[in-house]
């Protein structure tokens, strides 16, 4: 029998990381913090005296230097390597090496290179870390072709995605939000995977659709469960994997409830709600009832002031008002 524990979002990375460092020894971790000091986040903790210094790698702040090692590294078939980003809002000093590298070299050597590697990053606002530590970036790395982009809402999802996205011959951009990291949930102690490009729906309904990523999933999950006191129906899907993307999934819910909430911490224009929006749009316009509504940050920088931080970030109130704008 299957024994599930309580963990937290970060132990269930850990276990997922450290599953498959102990069935492959070509997979490694590198970045900045990993080893002695077991990541900023707690994730890489005891790897470090587990599998010493050769499979733990902590790097210098040169994040062009380490990231594109990484690719070299899988592209030769040496190594699977998971390398961590420490903040997605770093991203622009290796972009180069992850967009034109990493997500093309298996296209331009017509599939005979393969890119076997993870990178880990962190995304997220609410902790006064101010403008440059606290974006949702994942818009950048959506727009990319060849590159697969995970965001996990649960530990469960943490810990299964991680294993697939490890396993996986392809680059894939792992997407942690820092307000999830201390959450508890139910996790399996064996090694499971969930495949990538299966949404999971939270909640079912049959009045309005949320479609939320990461931390505004549990968002979106507060308010269905207060209208469901009122008669109020909402589905909540996670899309779990931004690529590839469920859209049969989210397609068939817009489809029964006929109504569109959209809700996520990037930045509005060409983002991850828009692109949700637009995919309402262009393939179920027939079964909306009602303008598909969005609910994202305003276009400006994350302030450092926690009272407006605090009114950047989606807010619950803002995604109830909207879904009962749209009934």
């Amino acid at each position: 029998m299957a024994v599930v524990r309580e963990i937290t979002f970060a132990e269930a990375l850990n276990e997922a990381l450290d599953y498959e460092m102990s069935k492959d020894e070509k997979v490694i971790v590198m970045g900045e913090d990993v080893g002695v000091y077991g990541g900023i986040f707690g994730v890489t903790k005891g790897l470090y005296e587990k599998y010493g210094s050769e499979r733990v790698k902590d790097t210098p702040i040169a994040e062009s230097g380490f990231i594109g090692t990484a690719v070299g590294a899988a592209a030769a078939g040496l190594l699977r390597p998971v390398v961590e980003l420490m903040f997605i809002d770093f991203l622009g000093v290796a972009y180069d090496q992850i967009y034109n590298q990493a997500a093309k070299i298996r296209y331009m050597f017509g599939g005979k290179a393969k890119i076997p590697m993870v990178l880990r990053t962190t995304c997220g606002a609410g902790f006064a870390a101010a403008a440059q530590h606290s974006q949702s970036l994942h818009a950048l790395f959506i727009h990319v072709p060849g590159l697969k982009v995970v965001m996990p809402s649960t530990p469960y999802d943490a810990k299964g995605l991680l294993i697939s996205s490890i396993e996986d011959d392809d680059p894939v951009v792992f997407i942690e939000h820092k307000g999830l990291y201390g959450i508890k949930g139910p996790v399996p102690e064996e090694p499971y995977s969930i495949p990538l490009g299966e949404a999971d729906i939270k909640k079912e309904g049959k009045d309005v659709t949320i479609v939320a990523t990461a931390a505004m999933v549990h968002k979106s999950l507060e308010v269905a469960k207060k209208l469901e006191e009122e008669g109020i129906s909402v589905e909540v899907v996670d899309p779990r994997t931004l690529v590839p993307l469920d859209v049969d999934t989210i397609l068939n819910s817009i489809k029964k409830t006929g109504r569109l909430v959209v809700v996520d911490e990037g930045y509005p224009r060409c983002g991850f709600a828009t692109d949700i929006a637009a995919l309402a749009v262009s393939k179920a316009f027939d079964a909306l009832k009602a303008p598909v509504k969005i609910i994202t940050p305003p276009a400006t920088p994350v302030p450092f002031s926690p009272a407006l931080e605090k009114e950047w970030i989606p807010s619950s109130e803002k995604i109830e008002k909207a879904v009962r704008d749209v009934l």
